[in-house]
C-alpha cells in the first residue's frame, strides 16, 4: 500500500510555520507528525500539499494509496481502522476526512461516489499554531511511550540528579552533566548525541532532540521539545523549537513556537501572559486579523529564518513571519510580517535575495547544502506573503 500525508484548509490556520513545511513536517511532541506515522505504518510517505511546496515535498501515486491527514497523529486504535478501508471508503470525524482509499484513477478527483465511515477513535490532532504548544504534553508522553517501548535507557550520569527515573530516556551519545531531570510532572527524552551542559534544570514533560544542546544552568520547564541541532540557554516553558534554531543566551521564551533556521538574540523576552489576565488574540492568516486563541498563555510564534537581535522584547500573542529580522528597543508589534528588517522605529524590506544569502550561510555552517529548491522556495514565500508585507 502506498501512503499519503495529505494538507487541507486547515494548513493555512498554521501559518507562517506552513510557509516552508507540509503540516506533517511540523514537530509535535518528540517527532514531526510524518516521522509518527511512518514508525506506525513501517513504511516512507510522501505529500499531497501546494504546488510551490511539491518539488521539496514530491507526491507519490501507485495503483493503491490511501491519503492521510497530515494534521492527526496516530495511534493503534486508528491505524485499525484505516487499514479495514476499501477503494471508495473513508474515514471521517464529522466534517474532517481522517484517511481515504483511492486508486491511481481515482486519486485527482477524491470526491463523487465516497463511501463515509465514522470513527470510533479518539486522536491527538492539531488546528491552530497554538495547539502545538497547548497540546505538546500529551504528544511528548505518546511519543516517548513509542519510542523507548522495549528498549532500554543509558543510565543517568552519577553527578546528576534524577527524580522518577523510571520516567527518564537517555539515548547512546548524550551527554549529561551536572544536572536535574525531574520527571514527576512527564517524561525526560535525550535523544542521541545531545547535550545537557552543567547545571541544567529539566522538569518533564521535556525532550530534547538528537544532537540538541542545553547550555549551562538552563531551566527548562515542560511541556518543552527542543528539535534537532537546537541550542537552549536561560528560561523556556512551555515551547516548541522545530529545530535547527538557537536560544543560547538567558531570557525568557514561554507557550511559543520557533520553526527552523530561526536565532533568539541575547537577552530577548517573550510575554506569554496579558497584565490583565484575559486570554490571547493571535493574528490568523485566513482572517487577515486578530483571533480568540482561548488560551490565557500565548507567547511567540515565529516562522523559518527570522531572527531577532539583543534584547528583543515580543508583546504576547506575537507572530513572526519568514525571513525577518527584527531589532531596536521597546515591545515589538504583535505581527510582522515576512521578509521585514527593522523593528519599533519602522521596517524596510528584506529581499529575498539577501534571505537566500543569509539562509546558504546558515547551512554552510551545518555542513547541510542549501539547494536551488531551497532559494526557489524562499522567493516563492516571498511572493506570496507581498500583500501582508503593507499591513
Amino acid at each position: 500500500m502506498n501512503y499519503v500525508l495529505f494538507d487541507e484548509a486547515r494548513r493555512n490556520n498554521l501559518l507562517p510555520l506552513t510557509f516552508l513545511r507540509p503540516v506533517a513536517d511540523i514537530r509535535f511532541g518528540i517527532l514531526t507528525i510524518r516521522e509518527k506515522w511512518e514508525r506506525f505504518l513501517n513504511c516512507k510517505t510522501s505529500t499531497l500539499t501546494e504546488e510551490y511546496l511539491a518539488p521539496r515535498y514530491p507526491l507519490v501515486k501507485e495503483k493503491d494509496n490511501v491519503i492521510i491527514n497530515g494534521a492527526i497523529c496516530p495511534n493503534q486504535s486508528l491505524l485499525k481502522e484505516i487499514a479495514k478501508l476499501k477503494a471508495g471508503q473513508a474515514l471521517v470525524k464529522g466534517d474532517s476526512v481522517i484517511a481515504m482509499f483511492l486508486n491511481e484513477k481515482d486519486f485527482e478527483v477524491q470526491s463523487g461516489a465516497i463511501e463515509e465511515i465514522e470513527t470510533k477513535t479518539e486522536y491527538l490532532e492539531i488546528f491552530n499554531t497554538w495547539d502545538i504548544f497547548a497540546k505538546n504534553g500529551e504528544a511528548i508522553k505518546a511519543d516517548f511511550e513509542l519510542i523507548t517501548k522495549g528498549r532500554k535507557s543509558k543510565p543517568v550520569p552519577a553527578d546528576c540528579k534524577a527524580i522518577a527515573a523510571e520516567n527518564i530516556f537517555i539515548e547512546e551519545g548524550a551527554e549529561i552533566l551536572f544536572s536535574t531531570l525531574n520527571a514527576t510532572d512527564g517524561p525526560i527524552y535525550i535523544g542521541k548525541d545531545a547535550i545537557v551542559m552543567e547545571g541544567s534544570n529539566l522538569r518533564g514533560p521535556v525532550a530534547l532532540c538528537d544532537h540538541a544542546q542545553t547550555k549551562m544552568a538552563a531551566k527548562i520547564y515542560g511541556p518543552t521539545t527542543i528539535g534537532p541541532y537546537s541550542k537552549v540557554g536561560g528560561e523556556i516553558n512551555c515551547s516548541v523549537i522545530f529545530g535547527y534554531s538557537n536560544k543560547a543566551h538567558d531570557g525568557f521564551l514561554g507557550h511559543s513556537v520557533v520553526a527552523e533556521w530561526c536565532n533568539l538574540g541575547a537577552d530577548t523576552n517573550t510575554s506569554n501572559m496579558k497584565n490583565t489576565y484575559d486570554t490571547v488574540k493571535l493574528w490568523n492568516y485566513p482572517d487577515e486579523s486578530f483571533i480568540e486563541t482561548g488560551q490565557q498563555f500565548c507567547g511567540l510564534i515565529m516562522g523559518d529564518h527570522s531572527k531577532c537581535g539583543i534584547n528583543t522584547m515580543f508583546n504576547t500573542g506575537t507572530v513572526v513571519g519568514v525571513s525577518s529580522n527584527i531589532f531596536g528597543s521597546g515591545f515589538q508589534r504583535n505581527f510582522i510580517s515576512s521578509f521585514k528588517w527593522g523593528g519599533v522605529a519602522g521596517f524596510t524590506t528584506f529581499l529575498p535575495k539577501k534571505a537566500i544569502e543569509v539562509a546558504r550561510g546558515m547551512y554552510k555552517r551545518r555542513n547541510l547544502e542549501f539547494s536551488d529548491i531551497d532559494a526557489k522556495l524562499i522567493e516563492d514565500v516571498y511572493n506570496l506573503t507581498h500583500n501582508y508585507r503593507r499591513m
